[in-house]
């Protein structure tokens, strides 16, 4: 495949946990990627190197999903990326994935950590995504990720979750508005995951790691590759008539 002809996907997060799988894995089908990172560059570089290991072209931008003001620059950074690096105008899929974790009770919550999240999350996602718009080709994909807690509820998680309910409100809309241009807009909903976010709980602590897979269906907490190996099956499977759905990847966790 040359690169004219090559797939290419945009991956917010993607030097690292969930992000950093799905870009791999979208490697191994010959996908190229450009991944975004707030400040570990040097896990940035990693992940590319990576990605050029397994025979695929990558790039790395710094992006800040938080800050709506840096992302005109950000599409005219990656306009110019797609054109130097795979001599294309356009790219093919967008992942919103990058995201931060703060665990906090409801009542302790403070109006810097719901802003802080909103930023991220919803707002974020809403606007990056219309600033991007007119490079994603018609027929293109987007993929947006929300979470289990938007379905079930633990104590500690009321404003993370409500962002996320409202990226999985925004998905059915976008859907709805991008439909005539062939994009199709899915949500996918991880369930607990082995990985650094939140502080890197599940996966470093043992004990909580043992009651969450108590209340899992297949017996384990997620781990990255469960979840970057769906985004990338609904990405490039044959799933074009698959849109505004909320797919939940949590290996049955609280059913």
């Amino acid at each position: 495949m040359t690169k004219t002809e090559q797939r290419i996907a945009f991956i917010t997060g993607g030097s690292r946990g969930l992000g950093r799988s799905t870009a791999l894995h979208l490697a191994d089908q010959g996908v190229g990627v450009v991944i975004t990172y707030v400040s570990n560059e040097a896990a940035a570089a990693t992940t590319v190197a990576e990605i050029e290991r397994r025979g695929a072209t990558a790039v790395a931008m710094r992006l800040d999903s938080g800050d709506v003001a840096g992302f005109d620059a950000a599409r005219d950074a990656l306009s110019e990326s797609l054109k130097t690096t795979w001599g294309r105008d356009s790219f093919d899929f967008l992942v919103n994935n990058a995201g931060i974790g703060i665990h906090s009770a409801f009542v302790d919550t403070t109006e810097d950590e719901f802003d802080r999240l909103m930023n991220v999350h919803l707002k974020g996602v809403f606007f990056l995504t219309q600033r991007l718009l007119p490079l994603l080709a018609d027929g293109g994909r987007i993929v947006n990720l929300s979470t289990g807690l938007a379905r079930f509820a633990l104590p500690g998680y009321a404003a993370y979750a409500a962002m996320k309910g409202g990226v999985e409100v925004l998905t059915r809309y976008l859907a709805k508005e991008l439909g005539p241009r062939g994009i199709t807009v899915n949500t996918i909903a991880p369930g607990a995951i082995a990985t650094d976010f939140g502080g890197g709980v599940v996966r470093d602590n043992a004990e909580l790691n043992r009651q969450i897979a108590d209340t899992i269906a297949l017996g384990r907490v997620g781990q990255p590759d469960d979840i970057g190996g769906a985004i990338s099956a609904l990405l490039v499977g044959p799933n074009q008539w698959v849109t505004a759905q909320r797919i939940e990847i949590s290996g049955g966790q609280l059913i």
